[in-house]
């Protein structure tokens, strides 16, 4: 099993396959999963302070929180998936 990684600023990396979905920090109802999450310990803030630009749910009902565009997350993981092959 080979497990593939992509980094979602600042040096932190998620596992690629546990990654449920990568959203916008805009819409309320990321707001209340955000919120809900922060409320029972299952979130993770890798933002170092600076703005939420992309929610990352994974499979664990974690919820990261990135300083990077979801497009550049979702680019990242498609160059490791069609990368790696070689």
């Amino acid at each position: 099993m080979d497990i593939k990684l992509v980094n979602i600023g600042f040096g932190n990396i998620v596992a690629s396959n546990r990654i449920v979905a990568i959203v916008s920090p805009e819409s309320a109802p990321i707001k209340r999963i955000i919120q809900e999450a922060r409320e029972r310990g299952i979130l993770i803030d890798a933002t170092y302070g600076r703005r939420t630009r992309a929610v990352i749910i994974v499979d664990s009902g974690h919820v990261i929180l990135s300083a990077v565009q979801p497009e550049t997350v979702a680019n990242r993981l498609v160059s490791k998936d069609s990368g790696e092959d070689d």
